[in-house]
């Protein structure tokens, strides 16, 4: 995957995607053309076995790099990953073979049941144990290791034993996974939990940071306080893109993806969103050439 930026493709944006050149190129040009560098898509929409979206997928995937983001495995749930779920996914890479796959650090379903969120674990030594395993099953079966998205939360657990960057260094150090830094997540998980979102940022180690989100997310105000949720649903906030731009100088260039699910926005806002981004990473690089 080049280090660009891209977006979360939808389906009203299709015929957009497809009407610009094959990216590829430098940032300077895909600025001035207005077009993603790659493009994620949500691997449960393309379950089915044919049919429309298959066929602008296959379109999709001959111009652009692709990356699925998977919102199903339910790592964390306590009976494990769904078999059927994972044998659908396995025969979506081997059929697009998408060069990033990735899930998060949740889960979202139990005793049969399945929920619209992707809910916190603990972080714990028993969880992550857990967690480590059907990382594991999920690698083994796709032949190949995925990124873990860090959450965002809306409450600790009393009986955490480790913080969520040490949770996940060590689940890439048992599993060879790697992380999804997804940046507006920092935020709304810091100011949701009175937390240093400069400090949780500076405690992940970009070595294992395989790619970066970043959305805007909902504010809600109470008489206790503000209330941030993620709903993907309006510009990247300042304070994450100063969090992108602080990652950046540290890290250097890396895929990063603009997400935007409600209320989704022309095709050329988000590229502009992901133009911004590219011209961060392009001024960053400058910086260390000079």
């Amino acid at each position: 995957m080049p280090p660009a930026s891209g977006i979360g493709l939808k389906p009203q944006h299709y015929e957009s995607a497809l009407a610009r050149s094959p990216a590829g190129t430098s940032s300077s040009q895909a600025r001035s053309d207005l077009r993603p560098g790659w493009v994620e898509v949500h691997p449960q929409n393309y379950f089915c076995a044919g049919g429309p979206p298959h066929r602008w997928l296959s379109e999709v995937a001959r111009q652009y790099p692709l990356s699925f983001h998977s919102v199903g495995l339910s790592l964390g749930s306590a009976g494990g990953v769904d078999g059927m779920e994972l044998a659908r996914l396995a025969a979506l890479c081997d059929r697009y073979s998408p060069a990033l796959v990735s899930d998060h650090l949740s889960w979202s379903g139990s005793a049969g049941n399945r929920y619209p969120d992707l809910l916190p674990v603990p972080y714990t030594r028993e969880c992550l144990d857990h967690f480590a395993v059907q990382t594991e099953i999920v690698q083994n079966r796709l032949a190949r290791p995925i990124l873990i998205e860090n959450p965002s939360r809306y409450l600790a657990f009393r009986g955490d034993e480790m913080g969520e960057a040490e949770f996940l260094h060590e689940l890439c150090r048992i599993t060879g996974c790697g992380i999804l830094l997804d940046i507006n997540n920092i935020e709304v998980s810091a100011s949701n939990l009175g937390l240093d979102p400069f400090a949780m940022l500076d405690a992940v180690d970009p070595a294992l940071v395989g790619e970066v989100h970043l959305a805007g997310h909902a504010v809600e105000e109470h008489e206790d306080g503000r209330f941030l949720i993620d709903d993907h649903g309006s510009p990247v906030s300042d304070l994450t893109w100063r969090l992108f731009e602080r990652f950046v100088a540290r890290a250097g260039p890396r895929p990063v993806l603009v997400e935007w699910d409600t209320d989704v926005p022309d095709f050329e806002v988000l590229v502009a969103e992901a133009a911004r981004a590219d011209r961060i990473m392009s001024a960053v690089e400058l910086g260390h050439a000079a």
